[in-house]
């Protein structure tokens, strides 16, 4: 069984289908009891639809920079 951080750091190849059979299978079942990483999952899936709808566009820098570091932590800790 993987645990919520090797859950966690698989979450984006997951929600694009690119994980291979078995990790997706393992993630499946870490999922399959575990309510805080299945929200995460329905999380990077709404946002994955949100961004899909909408045109690209310039971010503001500041808020551009604050994402970046927000995806930076997340890159670098596996969680949120």
């Amino acid at each position: 069984m993987i645990t919520c951080s090797d859950a966690v750091r698989q979450l984006w190849e997951y929600v694009e289908s690119e994980l291979d059979p078995v990790d997706r299978e393992q993630v499946d079942e870490h999922l399959a009891f575990c309510r805080r990483c299945c929200g995460e999952i329905e999380f990077a899936e709404e946002l994955r639809r949100f961004m899909s709808r909408r045109p690209v566009v310039d971010l503001p820098s500041a808020i551009a920079a604050r994402f970046n570091r927000l995806l930076a932590e997340l890159d670098s800790t596996g969680a949120p």
